[in-house]
């Protein structure tokens, strides 16, 4: 495809989103309120998101999968010359997966919305932040800047609040606030760290930097941006132990934030890792992956034994709950496969935070409409004396809660499988100069994190999905629950992408390989 054509499909997919952002405040023409202004509004983000989405579609049909290391469809202008900082846009192998993925489930969440809109704040506001949310992360995908990376990251960071604030569900306050308050205190190192590299490297272009592969950064300005940035992008990642603020804020956002929050944004703080840390302070990288693996590691123990805990019966766990907590052993594989420094390891990270992204962002979908029909995400409610029966209530509600637990263990076959198995093939073969007894260490600890992670999802799918005679508390004995709504219309059409998408990763892991090995074999080696 032309390069000016695919310039357009770039800036098309980063710039939509911001201009339906304000277009959803405005009235809608008289030809288009529908029966309501809520509708039109509703329908007015499922077309604004459908639009970024066929774009970003096109732009990936058009991106030359031949030359995926090579960056594409770049767009370089001078914003503020004095301090060298320009809008430098473009795409390679390691940010398109990532671009079409917070595309598709921006779409998903819009349309699955234009039915289920969240009880709270007004439509146009709703429309407004998700809109706005989704141009911060596209953004953060696509932009080659150090600063405007940083006001991206930013950008997604308030309409997360209010949408947590305005629509989530209990203790949605203290949820919002605890998001903020870790995510821009991360912000604030991180921002230390890309100022401390833009100073002394002469340049805030990525390219520029990556080429250099730190030449211009002394040792020790590399150890300081690396620890900066490395603490920074590990809230949002999120990384044991700043990983704290990420159950509260999942367990009160609406269906539709959670979605996005695990789906997408939390990967933002591992792109950044890929894309900034490993090739423009490759020396301050090489000291801290060990430490980073090993809090990876701990991340993927305790997210484990955290789901342990809460799916045992009479531990009035919440199923959102675990879920989240489930997401932070999953992003501690993308940690530990990006700490290896091989590419290996790095294409594992990359490729577990797509699975990661179609298989979490499904469960959340889920179990949002499992609230919705039963009033609660309490395991001992839901399940009661023996079981919540799903199989025998709503059969293909159960079905897909089981295939996404199957997934999200990594079953071979299905999306989560590859980056995990990935990642520890990188630790069994870590990078020159790192310890290998400890990466053997981490690769086996992680391996019994895998074991855990079965255990815990397979309670899951027994407590919530069987179940022969379920029995309501406090009801007489044998007194069947009703049936429930099984999958409707409009969540067929939101979930079934999903679905597909992570069995075709499973079986065809090469689609997604083959983008990043390259573009991977390239930052490792400094852009050469």
């Amino acid at each position: 495809m032309n390069h000016t054509v695919l310039q357009y499909l770039l800036a098309a997919v980063v710039v939509l989103p911001l201009l339906g952002s304000v277009a959803a405040l405005l009235p809608a023409p008289p030809g288009l309120r529908g029966r309501d202004p809520g509708q039109a509004v509703l329908r007015h983000g499922v077309t604004v998101t459908g639009a970024v989405l066929i774009a970003a579609v096109a732009l990936a049909a058009g991106f030359d999968h031949g030359r995926p290391a090579t960056m594409q469809a770049q767009t370089d202008i001078s914003w503020i010359p004095a301090l060298d900082i320009r809008v430098h846009l473009g795409v390679d192998g390691v940010s398109l997966p990532l671009l079409v993925l917070t595309a598709l489930l921006s779409f998903l969440c819009a349309l699955y919305s234009y039915k289920k809109m969240p009880a709270g704040g007004s439509a146009k506001g709703f429309v407004s932040l998700l809109l706005l949310l989704e141009c911060g992360t596209l953004a953060s995908f696509a932009v080659l800047d150090l600063m405007l990376f940083f006001l991206a990251f930013e950008m997604t960071l308030i309409p997360m609040y209010f949408l947590i604030n305005q629509w989530g569900g209990a203790e949605r306050e203290r949820a919002a606030w605890r998001f903020i308050l870790y995510t821009l205190l991360g912000s604030v190192v991180m921002l230390l760290g890309l100022l401390l590299i833009g100073v002394k490297g002469g340049t805030f272009d990525m390219v520029a930097l990556a080429t250099d592969s730190g030449a211009k950064l002394t040792h020790t300005t590399q150890l300081i941006a690396a620890l900066a940035l490395i603490v920074g992008l590990a809230v949002k990642a999120p990384m044991w132990p700043l990983h704290s603020w990420l159950p509260d804020a999942h367990t009160a956002a609406p269906t539709v934030g959670s979605v996005l929050l695990a789906g997408v944004l939390l990967k933002m703080g591992t792109y950044g890792l890929v894309r900034i840390v490993l090739p423009i302070v490759p020396e301050g990288a090489h000291t801290f992956a060990p430490y980073l693996a090993a809090f990876a590691v701990v991340g993927i123990i305790y997210g484990s034994l955290a789901c342990l805990a809460l799916a045992r019966s009479g531990a009035g766990g919440d199923l959102k709950r675990l879920i989240a907590y489930s997401s932070v052993g999953h992003m501690g594989f993308v940690l530990l496969g990006i700490a290896t420094l091989t590419p290996t390891g790095v294409n594992g990270a990359l490729f577990a935070n797509i699975a990661h992204g179609l298989i979490t962002g499904l469960l959340f979908f889920l179990v949002g409409a499992l609230k919705d029909r039963s009033g609660t995400t309490d395991l001992d409610q839901l399940s009661g004396v023996s079981g919540a029966a799903l199989y025998g209530r709503a059969p293909r509600l159960g079905g897909l809660l089981a295939f996404g637990a199957v997934a999200s263990l990594g079953l071979p076959g299905l999306a989560g499988f590859w980056g995990e198995m990935l990642a520890m093939f990188g630790a069994f073969e870590p990078a020159d100069g790192l310890s290998r007894p400890a990466y053997l260490t981490y690769m086996a600890l992680a391996g019994f994190g895998t074991l855990l992670t079965a255990a815990y999802m397979l309670i899951v799918v027994r407590r919530v999905c069987m179940g022969d005679h379920p029995v309501e508390p406090g009801a007489e004995h044998g007194a069947a629950r009703p049936a429930l709504a099984d999958v409707q219309g409009y969540e067929f059409a939101a979930w079934s992408p999903l679905v597909a998408l992570t069995v075709l990763a499973g079986l065809w892991p090469a689609a997604l390989l083959g983008l990043t090995d390259p573009a991977v074999q390239q930052l490792l080696a400094g852009g050469n």
